[in-house]
């Protein structure tokens, strides 16, 4: 919505097409509100396990808007659970939908990033720390985070001498989503920010045009700080209420 208020052509990808009753909401609704909201849009189901797949649609989205500038990895598959409690089926699908995902995804993007004027990719993936509290409880999907930000550190070296710029972005507090409702109930929500933080984080980064910008595990927060953003309590889901910490956020 961030960017469509900007005019911009947005193609948006999901594994699923029908209605879930478990979350509100399809790309095709999300792909009108897109519309409404001044940009372009277009809709295409993905399973981002299918490299044939993939690879259909970045041609489909580069046919009907001319090229791509930007490939923001956001899908995720998350099961926090101990290593015991791990069945490798779940350890299977969260390497496949977060880490190879993110690899899969950028390498098939790239004939047609390497033909922008600003190409950007941009990963939903965290900070790596090393701290033991991180890693002892759900190590499965802790590998598979800091995999999609190893794609970030090794493609940004990788892309630098075709200009693209390769970032990931976290954020610092959790964020509310149906998936922290999910997991974490109403006092969850309360202790979250509104989705608009990682929004207009997201916007900044993608608006900037100094190449030298890449290779960053970037936070939120500290995104906006530096774009000028001072008031950051319009993001809060509960106004007053103590913030939470999101996940591999150390201090």
């Amino acid at each position: 919505m961030r960017c469509a208020s900007d005019g911009a052509r947005i193609v948006i990808a999901s594994k699923t097409t029908e209605p879930n009753p478990k979350l509100p909401g399809t790309i095709h609704s999300v792909a009108a509100e897109v519309e409404a909201t001044g940009g372009q849009a277009l809709a295409l189901a993905l399973d981002v396990r299918d490299e044939e797949a993939i690879s259909d649609v970045m041609a489909q989205a580069a046919k009907r808007f001319g090229g791509i500038d930007a490939l923001i990895n956001n899908a995720g598959a998350i099961y926090l659970t101990n290593t015991e409690m791990t069945p490798l089926k779940r350890y299977d699908l969260m390497q496949d939908i977060n880490t190879r995902a993110v690899f899969s995804c950028s390498q098939a993007a790239l004939p047609y990033l390497k033909k922008s004027a600003c190409p950007h990719i941009l990963n939903l993936s965290p900070p790596i720390s090393l701290e033991r509290k991180w890693l002892q409880d759900n190590l499965a999907y802790t590998i598979s985070k800091y995999g999609m930000t190893l794609c970030t550190i090794g493609m940004s070296a990788e892309f630098e001498r075709y200009r693209i710029a390769v970032n990931s972005l976290w954020p610092r507090t959790t964020i509310a989503t149906t998936a922290i409702e999910r997991l974490m109930g109403e006092a969850g929500m309360k202790q979250s920010r509104k989705p608009e933080i990682m929004a207009d984080a997201a916007h900044v980064i993608l608006c900037t045009t100094d190449r030298k910008f890449t290779g960053q595990v970037l936070i939120d927060e500290d995104v906006l700080r530096d774009s000028g953003v001072t008031d950051f309590d319009l993001y809060a889901y509960a106004p007053g209420e103590e913030l939470l910490p999101d996940f591999y956020i150390d201090s």
